[in-house]
């Protein structure tokens, strides 16, 4: 996504938050180093048009529940409400499918609040991205998941009709459709899943 945002012809300048420098340079690149305790401190330099986030973590790197929502929730809306008091028109927002602030599932609950609280926010345009299992390689090497990814990968063209929100897709592929989402603003709050995200990736 970021490689996109910095050859777009939309986008001026890009701010990227980041918690350790980016192998990424670019004449309107600016990275900023932060985290939850610190973004505070960096909101003189958070002014944007929009602001985009993408932000989580998952069980195995932090099993810790408390810790969990902070990455997935605190510092999502912490960015969000910076940006917003900056003067920020739309969010873009990457959760999860089956994200439910109601749900039992810790997961799909916290996803479903931080998208809950996102909107409260009263941004001009929120787009959430609603992706189901993410496809491509990872920097890490794990076995398992790389095993679940191929599976997925096989199952994908049965999840038809009410279940093609559950089709996989590349994470390159999500980060292309929001991108593109951003040149289409029309509706103040939309969601996306694949279905979604798919016809974005064919316009």
């Amino acid at each position: 996504m970021l490689r996109d945002l910095l050859d777009s012809p939309d986008y001026s300048r890009v701010v990227a938050v980041a918690r350790k420098p980016l192998a990424v340079s670019h004449p309107k690149l600016t990275v900023l180093i932060g985290d939850l305790a610190s973004l505070p401190a960096l909101k003189p330099q958070l002014a944007a048009d929009e602001i985009f986030i993408a932000l989580g973590t998952t069980r195995k790197h932090t099993p810790d529940e408390v810790e969990y929502y902070k990455i997935d929730h605190d510092y999502p809306l912490l960015a969000a409400e910076i940006a917003r008091a900056n003067g920020a028109r739309s969010v873009f927002l990457v959760t999860a499918v089956g994200a439910d602030a109601a749900s039992s599932v810790f997961y799909l609950r916290t996803k479903g609040e931080v998208e809950r609280d996102i909107l409260a926010l009263g941004f001009e345009h929120t787009h959430i991205f609603r992706p189901s299992m993410i496809l491509g390689e990872r920097e890490e090497d794990r076995p398992r998941e790389r095993l679940i990814i191929r599976i997925w990968g096989a199952l994908n063209p049965l999840l038809i009709g009410p279940v093609d929100r559950y089709r996989g897709l590349a994470g390159n592929d999500i980060a292309h459709a929001i991108v593109k989402a951003a040149r289409h603003q029309t509706e103040k709050v939309r969601t996306y899943h694949w279905k979604e995200m798919a016809a974005l990736l064919r316009a």
